[in-house]
């Protein structure tokens, strides 16, 4: 067994708190989990330990420093859950220095790195490395959207789109458009707000404005695709259950020379009417198997918001009837 040491220099007193916990709560859940000591030490946090483990904690609370200074409010309680995610990762040799190159990506581009933490993420994200067109298909809090944004921001970074664009139906689920207040973009912002958190907690503040700003990136509902062909794109389409057939249809068919779609949604969130067929389910029946095309089914083992939103969602689909298709 190799032992390391190593320093994370924090810049404030609240970076500081915000890893170590109140009372060090998280420092004690490393030394229980992987069995490495933090020690908060002149401006920084030291690490000692096994190496192996003790870049698994490396990375993760460089991943949570590098939200932090890219704008993001992190809680003590997350960082306290990304460890908890680690645990059963192999400490292998290859496993630490994969670590510190994630690491190093993350300081070099201001945001954190996204990893599958279950293994029906990692088999959705090798579908998105493998297809032009993905459907992402499983409950609320597998990470279908955050994954296909994180995939979006990478090929725009490596330069093999030049653009990202991210489409939500604007369907109602309970309150009605007309009540909300404002104009017509802002009755439609809130329905595109996931698109935009999965922005803020993936890209510095400066890089998301400025791609925002020159429509790099666009953020739009999904009646404004109509008519457009998109070259060397990264679309997503977002809560595609509450698509029509002949919506889906429409959104497919505007894949142009040199893009890449991603289609994400709950079949059992479905908010169209009784008597409306889901595109989402008739495009998954008909595509399933043809080439070019990949579909990757997340279920309640892959949830990775609180735990209790795993039972939750199993608790449901135990109870309710299959839902529309």
């Amino acid at each position: 067994m190799t032992d390391a040491d190593i320093h994370i220099p924090v810049q404030t007193v609240e970076e500081a708190r915000t890893l170590l916990g109140p009372l060090d709560s998280n420092a004690r859940l490393i030394r229980e989990l992987h069995g490495v000591s933090v020690l908060a030490r002149d401006g920084s946090l030291r690490l000692l330990g096994d190496a192996g483990h003790v870049q698994i904690v490396q990375q993760v609370l460089e991943e949570c420093l590098g939200m932090m200074r890219g704008g993001r409010r992190v809680s003590t309680q997350e960082v306290a859950g990304r460890l908890r995610a680690t645990l059963g990762q192999d400490a292998t040799a290859a496993d630490a220095a994969g670590a510190v190159e994630r690491a190093k990506a993350a300081a070099a581009t201001g945001g954190p790195v996204v990893r599958a933490r279950t293994p029906g993420q990692q088999r959705y994200l090798e579908c998105m490395d493998q297809h032009d067109v993905v459907f992402g298909v499983g409950p609320a809090g597998t990470g279908k959207t955050y994954l296909a944004v994180a995939k979006a921001i990478e090929a725009m970074k490596r330069g093999t789109v030049r653009r990202l664009v991210l489409v939500r139906p604007a369907v109602e689920a309970g309150e009605k458009l007309g009540f909300l207040p404002g104009d017509l973009q802002q009755k439609i912002d809130p329905y595109l707000r996931p698109m935009y958190d999965a922005l803020q907690d993936l890209l510095d503040p400066r890089t998301r404005m400025r791609w925002l700003e020159s429509e790099v990136v666009e953020v739009c509902p999904l009646a404004y695709m109509r008519g457009r062909t998109l070259n060397r794109a990264f679309v997503i389409l977002d809560e595609a259950q509450n698509t029509t057939v002949p919506q889906m249809l429409m959104f497919l068919t505007r894949l142009g020379e040199g893009s890449r779609m991603v289609v994400t949604g709950d079949p059992s969130q479905v908010d169209l009417p009784g008597n409306v067929t889901s595109g989402l389910g008739d495009a998954v029946r008909k595509l399933d198997g043809v080439d070019g095309v990949g579909v990757t089914r997340l279920d309640a083992t892959d949830v990775v918001r609180h735990a209790v939103v795993s039972r939750i969602v199993t608790a449901y689909d135990a109870a309710a009837p299959r839902p529309r298709a």
